[in-house]
């Protein structure tokens, strides 16, 4: 269990800070949505740019373990979108962003340091992966479909235009296909831009945290407790039982990858999800809920994990 202390209680706390400074006042009631901004437009770009550029397509791409890591993802996403429409009903954008909240795993600040922790830097492959497939899949995914809602009510071809314009000047996407593009043709990154993308990239994990605990300041968490309950379950649960049933019993996966499968599925949503969810004013205190919950939890789940497969 002292991998995972030693990740998951330092973002933990960060939280915790954040909702002491709310709760005696010590930042305006503006800075949750200013400290949102500047790790949207400004730190998280150049992490994401950085992470698909320095992590060449061949390393990236290790077919069976993405695969049952993705059959954990779509499995998890297509139920949650599912009991979304049938039972919360909510609109498009906050049906994306619930789904966003079961499958957003938090390999940058929680998987990658759990695994130099454990296995060192010869072990942490796994985490870096998944970290550039939710960097360019699942947050690109998720923009697209968020601004397919939001832009809806015209004409379908002004539609399309503003959704295009939109993804275009968006700076996750716009970094994200950066880096694919830099990594795709070998693009050497002097390293002045090195420690630029890494000075800033570094202050978008305990920005995004910090905000999180400033927002929850002087509010109740959700009182949706069915529907937190339930995303909670298909994120700590759900979710990492596909990628197991995938990566032992049907892929039959190196028990190193296997097991990496399902524990970076069992870790608690990433703080992008509420980075996104505060931008877009959609389904914000959900998406905060969860991510403290499942943090939270994650501190035994993960531990159990690592036990269960011989890593801890």
């Amino acid at each position: 269990m002292e991998p995972v202390l030693n990740v998951g209680l330092p973002v933990f706390a960060i939280i915790l800070l954040g909702y002491m400074a709310g709760r005696f006042g010590v930042l305006g009631t503006a800075a949750t949505e200013a400290i949102n901004a500047f790790v949207y437009y400004f730190a998280l770009p150049p992490l994401l740019f950085q992470a698909l550029a320095r992590v060449p397509p061949a390393d990236a791409f290790n077919g069976p373990f993405l695969a049952a890591y993705s059959g954990g993802v779509l499995g998890t996403f297509a139920i949650a979108m599912l009991a979304g429409v049938m039972v919360f009903r909510h609109r498009p954008a906050a049906l994306v962003l619930q789904g966003m909240t079961t499958i957003f795993t938090n390999t940058g600040y929680m998987g990658v340091p759990l695994y130099l922790i454990a296995f060192g830097e010869q072990g942490v492959l796994p985490a870096l992966i998944l970290t550039v497939y939710n960097g360019a899949l699942v947050i690109g995914l998720t923009i697209v479909l968020i601004e397919l809602d939001l832009r809806s009510g015209g004409e379908p071809l002004k539609i399309l235009g503003d959704v295009g314009l939109s993804i275009v000047k968006n700076p996750l996407l716009m970094a994200a296909t950066a880096g694919v593009v830099t990594s795709a043709f070998a693009v050497p990154l002097p390293q002045s831009v090195v420690n630029f993308c890494t000075i800033l990239g570094n202050a978008s994990g305990p920005a995004a945290l910090f905000a999180m605990g400033l927002f929850l300041a002087g509010r109740r968490l959700t009182r949706a407790w069915a529907e937190i309950g339930w995303l909670t379950f298909l994120k700590m649960i759900v979710q990492p039982a596909i990628a197991w049933w995938l990566a032992f019993e049907v892929l039959k996966l190196e028990p190193f990858w296997a097991a990496s499968a399902v524990i970076m599925s069992a870790l608690p949503v990433g703080s992008t999800a509420f980075v996104i969810a505060q931008r877009y004013g959609v389904y914000v205190e959900e998406a905060t809920s969860v991510t403290l919950i499942t943090t939270v939890l994650s501190f035994v789940t993960v531990s159990v994990l690592l036990v269960w497969f011989g890593l801890g």
